[in-house]
């Protein structure tokens, strides 16, 4: 699966995580890294909209802004996920495909299960008609 992958700052979690999806065999596409967050979002977000990446993970100290920012790419359906359970519900229910994470509340064991249950979640079909319905 090829990942686009950007941070606002470059700090540890940003580079275990993209050290995380190496190890798993991912093919990681660094968009940005560090850049200003709206930059982040918008990079990360416009490969995933444009299928130069499967998937997107953007880093922010909050993952607020990242988020927002590549939601306002037409094509983006971002989430910022905290823990596994709510990274495998985004992908299920929301079709997610871009993974906003905190630098400042995550730790590193956490992102990797974040990271992990997001990558391997599957949309549920029931929730096309909503998808379309933002799109």
């Amino acid at each position: 699966m090829r990942i686009a992958f950007g941070t606002d700052e470059d700090g540890a979690l940003a580079g275990a995580v993209v050290g995380h999806l190496a190890d798993r065999g991912e093919d990681v596409d660094v968009v940005a890294r560090p850049a200003r967050w709206p930059e982040v979002g918008r990079d990360v977000g416009e490969k995933v909209a444009s299928g130069q990446a499967d998937m997107g993970i953007v880093c922010c100290w909050t993952g607020t802004g990242v988020c927002m920012a590549a939601n306002k790419v037409k094509g983006v359906r971002a989430a910022l996920c905290s823990d596994a359970p709510t990274a495998s519900g985004a992908r299920r229910w929301n079709d997610a495909n871009v993974l906003a994470l905190s630098i400042r509340s995550v730790s590193e064991a956490v992102a990797f299960e974040i990271v992990d249950a997001f990558l391997a979640g599957q949309p549920d079909p029931g929730e096309a008609d909503a998808i379309a319905a933002i799109e």
